[in-house]
């Protein structure tokens, strides 16, 4: 698939020379600043070094006074508590968090996470009933619980008090808890409201130590689980996620926790090298596999893991169990891009909402994502349970899926989302008259450009400046994601070195230089199709796009690229 290649255009009030000039840096490390906004140096300097930063203060959090209140009561009176969470890694991580904490003061500590097909998302009445059997006085939610108005007038009829840490939007009405913590709040002044599930938790944490008049960096031990949830939750990293996000990964690289050094050990990570892709491409998928295939408590029970014994064994448990996430994970894209060839037109497709009875509903989101990679079109990826059709929605830039859903609202028994993913459930009856109406929906509100994906481009780049002093300035911008994305360059006229060749399972290889510069190693996963157009074309007029990435090997470091796209000149 080619991209159209979109320029980001600088913020702020200076020039890009005037920050260069100010900073004394590159051109194009000005140019990266100024499209995040950054224009003084003061500004710079809270960029580069945000663990010098102060977090915010949590009592800003509307309800924080009487959560941490009531937390810090349950502590000092021995209550027994159970820790209430979601089953994707967000959620497992905060539960980690609270249950940890709370644990080390010796309270009688349980956690719930509802399975995922028996029960779904959110809080439940067995979850309540499971409460009441451990005698609990007080349920602490995490990462859910913010639309739970009917369980939680239930727990407070059992007699039990409710404390919600949410971080999604907020419907009409609040459920009547003891503390509502969601920075999502319209009546919450707190200044920054993109935190994660787990970084509501942690604020929790840190108010209750407050209270407790325990040393306010006591909560930081727990802050690589924050930096966990917070990159594989796609939250943006910027404001306060940043400041935990760095100081989180420098804990998982210095001082991992048992589980979480386990896992890393599993998957052959070196220690001292974990960086955000390494929990989004690796320590994410499987910690969130429990989740996925159905029971999250491995997941939980690594974190949690107090010897080396235990944290080997459910290491091996969710790697075995993201093994078979896999396998479900390709047999099922597999049957959809058949489905796609044999079964229907792509190219009369504007919407592609595929059905099989037994796809398995921990997978089909992943999949549907891949479909849209794959013909960057709406995905819908359907399956049957108990006599009703499930799904998952995966959606493009300019098309609201949650919209058109909602347009289809007379077929669908229940739905939910945001503009790019939703899931959804219907009568088997609807099936094809939903399949029909989000093609035209999609049809009418996309144009032939929209089918054409996007490229940020950061800027250009001449291959001559890339050398380990570029290199050293660019690891500055990290940690990356949403807010402050890896920065895709372009260079433009490169000369393909060799013969490019296919590595692995369809990923293009080949080596670069540009003029005088030096030869660059570039690999492009799943970019096999571009192989024989680039072995015919005349290799001194190809521009490519690329991120710059660092390969260790042997104890020698080199600077490699990952590219995203290739434009052959005429």
């Amino acid at each position: 698939m080619s991209y159209r290649w979109v320029y980001s255009e600088p913020q702020g009030g200076e020039s890009v020379s005037d920050i260069q000039d100010e900073l004394n840096i590159p051109p194009e490390i000005a140019h990266l600043l100024s499209i995040r906004g950054i224009d003084t140096f003061e500004k710079a300097k809270l960029f580069f070094r945000p663990e010098n930063v102060k977090l915010h203060d949590p009592f800003l959090m509307k309800d924080m006074e009487a959560g941490a209140c009531r937390l810090s009561k349950a502590i000092r009176n021995h209550e027994t508590v159970v820790i209430y969470g979601d089953y994707d890694v967000d959620g497992t991580t905060a539960v980690s968090l609270l249950y940890t904490f709370l644990k080390s003061f010796g309270l009688d500590v349980y956690y719930y996470i509802p399975h995922r097909f028996k029960e779904g998302y959110g809080i439940n009445p067995d979850g309540i009933r499971f409460s009441l059997e451990k005698n609990a006085d007080l349920i602490v939610s995490v990462d859910c619980g913010i639309t739970a108005i009917e369980e939680a007038k239930y727990a407070r009829e059992k007699g039990i008090d409710l404390i919600i840490c949410d971080h999604h939007t907020v419907g009409d009405e609040l459920p009547d808890a003891v503390a509502v913590l969601d920075p999502k709040r319209l009546d919450c002044n707190y200044p920054f409201d993109g935190l994660s599930g787990a970084g509501v938790g942690y604020k929790l944490v840190q108010g209750t130590v407050e209270k407790l008049g325990l040393p306010k960096k006591l909560p930081n031990k727990f802050l690589d689980l924050v930096a966990i949830s917070i990159a594989s939750d796609i939250v943006p990293i910027i404001d306060e996620n940043r400041i935990l996000m760095r100081k989180g990964l420098k804990l998982i690289n210095t001082q991992p926790r048992i589980g979480i050094k386990a896992l890393l050990d599993r998957i052959k990570i070196p220690a001292g090298s974990v960086s955000t892709s390494s929990i989004v491409f690796s320590i994410g998928p499987r910690i969130n596999a429990a989740g996925r295939m159905g029971d999250a408590t491995t997941a939980v029970e690594l974190m949690i893991a107090e010897d080396e014994i235990s944290a080997r064994r459910f290491a091996g448990q969710l790697e075995s169990i993201n093994n078979t996430r896999k396998d479900t994970d390709s047999k099922t894209m597999d049957q959809a891009m058949e489905m796609l060839e044999n079964k229907f037109n792509l190219e009369n497709l504007s919407a592609m909402v595929l059905h099989k009875d037994e796809w398995h509903l921990g997978v089909i989101g992943i999949v549907a994502s891949r479909l849209v990679d794959a013909h960057y079109r709406p995905a819908i990826m359907l399956s049957t349970v108990e006599g009703k059709i499930k799904g998952s929605a995966r959606s493009i830039k300019g098309f609201n899926i949650y919209d058109a859903l909602k347009e289809c609202e007379d077929l669908l028994e229940q739905f939910g989302g945001h503009e790019f993913a939703a899931g959804l459930t219907m009568e088997v009856e609807n099936l094809e008259e939903f399949r029909r109406r989000m093609n035209r929906i999609a049809g009418t509100n996309l144009s032939d450009k929209d089918f054409t994906p996007e490229l940020e481009i950061a800027c250009d780049l001449d291959l001559k400046k890339v050398n380990m002093k570029f290199w050293k300035l660019l690891t500055q911008f990290e940690p990356f994601g949403p807010g402050n994305m890896r920065p895709i360059f372009v260079s433009k006229d490169v000369c393909i070195e060799g013969v490019p060749t296919i590595v692995g399972n369809g990923h293009l290889k080949m080596k670069v230089r540009q003029g005088d510069s030096a030869v660059f190693d570039c690999i492009g996963f799943n970019m096999h199709a571009f192989e024989p157009k680039l072995r015919n074309c005349d290799q001194d007029k190809i521009d490519i796009a690329y991120v710059l990435e660092e390969n260790r090997w042997n104890g020698r470091r080199t600077i490699q690229m990952r590219l995203k796209d290739i434009h052959i000149g005429d």
